[in-house]
C-alpha cells in the first residue's frame, strides 16, 4: 500500500495524549522565544496577583475593621485597588501577547502545510476529496494553533495556580484544607462521566453541521440540474432530514451542557458549605479569625476553577492530538521530488536524482518500455514504447479509460513510471530538476481552469513578467483580442471563480494565449469536448495552428480537424499502442482507427467549413 493511501481517520474527534505530537506542536513556538517568555511572565504575574488578593482582604478585616484602625484599612484597601488595576493591565497584556503568539503559530503552520501540499504528488489528491484537504488546512490547523498558544499556557497557569492555592490553604488551616479536598473524588467523577458524554454530543453536532454544509455546497453547485429536473422538493426533503439531525444533536448537547456545569458547581458548593460549617465552629471556639475565614473561603472558591478549567483544556488537548495526527500525517508525506529521489535511489542503488538542471529543450520524447498503474496492482499502461521527433504533433485517440490521459500525465511528470523510462532529449525525467523541466512544457487541459481575478492576471499566469506588448501579441495570435476588448474593462475585466462568466470557447482561447506566453517547447493538449458555436470553433482551430507551430505536441484529440492535421496518430487501447500512423494510412488499414473514425469522427465531416474541407483534401 502506498503511503498516500494512509487513513487519516477524518471523523475522529479526540486521540490519546501523544508526547511526540505535543513536542512537535510546541516546536512551532520556538521562533518566538521573547513572546513565549512575555506570555509566561504575564501569566505568572496574574496568578501571583490573584493569590495575594485574598490575604489582603484578610488583613483588611482583621487588622483594619476588627482593630478599628482606619489608617491601616485605608492603606490595605488602596493596595487592593492597586492590585485590581495591575490585574486589569496584566490581563489585557497577557491576552494580547497570547493572541499574537497564537496567530503567529497558526500563520506558520498553515503556510507550511499549504506549501507542502502544493508539492505533493498527484497520488495524494487522487485518494482524497478536496473538502477534506481544505479541512486539514483550516479546522485542524486552528485546533493545533490554539493549543500551542493559549492551551499550553492555560494548563501551566492553572496547575501553578492550583498548587499555590493548595499551599496557601494548607498554611492557613490544614484541617479545613483537608476537609475541602474530600469532595475532589466526587467532582472528578462528575467531570469525567459527563465530559465524555458532552464531547460525544458536540461531536455529533459538528458532524451534522458538516452534512448540512456538504448538502448546501452540492445544491449550489448543482442547482441548474436540480431545477432542470424539477427536483426542488426532493432536494428540500434531503436538507430537511439533515437539518433535523442537526437540531436533535444540538439540543442533546445543550441539555448535557446545562447539566454539566450546574452539577460541578453543586459539588463545589457542597464542599464549600462543609468547610464553612466547620470553620464557623472553629471561629466560635476562637481558633480562627473572621479574616482567615474570609480568605479561606475565597481560596476555596478559586480552588474549583483550575480543576474545571483543566478539564476543558484537557479536552482541547485531546482534540488537538487528533488534529495533529492528521496534519502531521500530511506533513510527513514525501513531496514529488523526495518521492522521485527515493524511487531512483531504490532502482539504481545510488546516484543524485533530481539534481540535473534540464537544458533548453529541443523536443525529442521517448517512452522506453513504460509500465504504470495508479495503484500498484492495477496497471494502466503496459510496456509502452515510442519516439517522437522535435516539432512533431501526435494525436492520441482511443476509448475512454484506454490510457491517453495517463500518457500525458507521465510526460508532465505528475506520476513516475512503475517500470521503464521517459526521456526528453535523452534526459531521464526522473533525474532532472522538476522546476527546470516544467518551465519548458505547457498544458492546456480539457477542463480549462481559469482563476478568479482579471483577464490580465490569468494571461500573466503563463509568464509573470510578460509585457503588455507580449500579452497583446499572444492574444492576437489566438484570435482572442475581439472578445477581450468587448468585455467591460478589457484586460482588467473581472473573471469569476473558474471563469463562470466566460463561455467555454472564451476560456479555451484564454488558455491558449496563456500557453503561448509561456512559450513551451513541449505542449500537452487535451481538447475540450464541449460544443461551441461554429464561429468559436473556427477561432479555436486557428488558435491551435498557432499554438502547435514549431513545438512537440501531444493532443488527446476529439476533433476530426485535429486528428487529420497531426503528423502521427496513436490509437491507445487497453494501455497499449494498438495502431500508429497518419490519418490516411490508418483509414486505409481498416483497423481499429478506421472503426473509431466511422463511429466518432466521420460525422464531424459535414460540420467542417469549406476552407477546412479544402485544406484536408489537399
Amino acid at each position: 500500500m502506498s503511503e498516500y493511501d494512509l487513513d487519516l481517520e477524518e471523523d475522529v474527534e479526540e486521540r490519546p495524549f501523544n508526547k511526540e505530537h505535543f513536542a512537535r506542536i510546541l516546536s512551532y513556538t520556538r521562533p518566538y522565544p521573547k513572546t513565549v517568555a512575555a506570555a509566561t511572565a504575564l501569566t505568572l504575574t496574574g496568578i501571583i496577583i490573584g493569590l495575594v488578593e485574598p490575604l489582603m482582604f484578610r488583613a483588611a478585616l482583621d487588622q483594619g475593621i476588627q482593630a478599628k484602625d482606619w489608617r491601616v484599612l485605608g492603606a490595605i484597601l488602596s493596595g487592593i485597588l492597586g492590585l485590581r488595576i495591575a490585574a486589569l493591565i496584566v490581563s489585557r497584556a497577557q491576552i494580547k501577547t497570547t493572541n499574537y503568539l497564537g496567530q503567529k503559530v497558526l500563520f506558520d503552520l498553515r503556510q507550511g502545510l499549504f506549501e507542502h501540499v502544493e508539492h505533493l504528488p498527484f497520488q495524494f489528491f487522487d485518494r482524497r476529496p478536496a473538502g477534506k484537504i481544505i479541512s486539514r488546512i483550516t479546522n485542524d490547523v486552528n485546533h493545533i494553533g490554539n493549543l500551542a498558544a493559549s492551551g499550553v499556557i492555560n494548563v501551566v497557569s492553572q496547575m501553578v495556580s492550583l498548587v499555590g492555592i493548595i499551599v496557601i490553604m494548607m498554611s492557613l488551616h490544614w484541617r479545613m484544607a483537608a476537609l475541602s479536598f474530600t469532595t475532589i473524588p466526587f467532582l472528578a467523577l462528575v467531570l469525567t462521566k459527563l465530559r465524555w458524554a458532552l464531547q460525544s454530543a458536540w461531536g455529533d453536532t459538528r458532524k451534522a453541521v458538516a452534512e448540512i454544509n456538504a448538502h448546501l455546497n452540492e445544491t449550489i453547485q448543482g442547482l441548474q440540474v436540480i431545477q432542470a429536473f424539477g427536483r426542488e422538493d426532493t432536494n428540500s426533503a434531503k436538507f430537511d432530514k439533515a437539518n433535523r439531525k442537526f437540531y436533535g444533536a444540538y439540543m442533546r448537547a445543550i441539555k448535557l451542557d446545562q447539566a454539566f456545569w450546574p452539577l460541578a458547581d453543586l459539588v463545589g458548593a457542597a464542599g464549600t458549605c462543609i468547610v464553612i460549617w466547620y470553620g464557623a465552629k472553629e471561629y466560635l471556639a476562637g481558633r480562627v479569625t473572621l479574616g482567615l475565614m474570609l480568605a479561606f473561603t475565597n481560596y476555596l472558591g478559586k480552588f474549583w476553577a483550575p480543576i474545571s478549567t483543566f478539564s476543558r483544556v484537557w479536552s482541547q488537548i485531546l482534540s488537538a492530538m487528533a488534529s495533529a495526527e492528521r496534519v502531521f500525517g500530511i506533513l510527513d508525506l514525501k513531496t514529488e521530488m523526495e518521492e522521485s529521489n527515493e524511487v531512483v535511489t531504490r532502482k539504481a542503488g545510488g546516484g543524485a536524482p533530481g539534481e540535473e538542471i534540464m537544458p533548453p529543450i529541443e523536443g525529442k520524447v521517448e517512452f522506453d518500455h513504460v509500465t504504470f498503474g495508479y495503484r500498484e496492482t492495477e496497471p494502466v499502461l503496459h510496456d509502452v514504447s515510442f519516439t517522437v521527433e522535435p516539432g512533431e504533433t501526435i494525436a492520441l485517440v482511443g476509448p475512454t479509460g484506454a490510457g491517453k490521459t495517463t500518457i500525458i500525465n507521465l510526460l508532465a511528470r505528475f506520476y513516475l513510471p512503475t517500470e521503464g523510462r521517459i526521456l526528453v532529449d535523452g534526459h531521464d525525467l526522473m533525474m532532472v530538476d522538476l522546476g527546470s523541466y516544467r518551465k519548458q512544457i505547457g498544458m492546456v487541459l480539457q477542463d480549462t481552469f481559469i482563476f478568479s481575478g482579471t483577464i490580465m492576471d490569468n494571461l500573466r499566469f503563463g509568464k509573470l513578467d510578460a509585457t503588455q506588448e507580449e500579452i497583446e501579441r499572444a492574444v492576437e495570435a489566438v484570435r482572442a483580442k475581439e472578445f477581450i476588448e468587448n468585455m467591460p474593462g478589457g484586460y482588467e475585466a473581472e473573471v469569476k471563480e473558474r471563469g463562470t462568466n466566460l463561455s467555454s470557447g472564451q476560456r479555451q482561447l484564454l488558455a491558449f494565449a496563456r500557453a503561448i506566453l509561456a512559450d513551451p517547447r513541449i505542449l500537452i493538449l487535451d481538447e475540450a469536448t464541449s460544443s461551441v458555436d461554429p464561429e468559436t470553433e473556427r477561432l479555436i482551430q486557428q488558435a491551435m495552428k498557432v499554438l502547435l507551430k514549431g513545438r512537440t505536441s501531444f493532443i488527446i484529440a476529439h476533433r476530426l480537424s485535429t486528428v487529420r492535421a497531426a503528423d502521427r496518430i496513436m490509437v491507445i487501447e487497453d494501455g497499449k499502442i494498438a495502431e500508429e500512423g497518419t490519418h490516411d494510412e490508418l483509414v486505409q488499414a481498416k483497423g481499429k482507427y478506421a472503426a473509431l473514425y466511422e463511429a466518432q469522427f466521420k460525422k464531424q465531416e459535414r460540420h467542417l467549413s469549406p476552407e477546412e474541407s479544402e485544406e484536408h483534401s489537399a
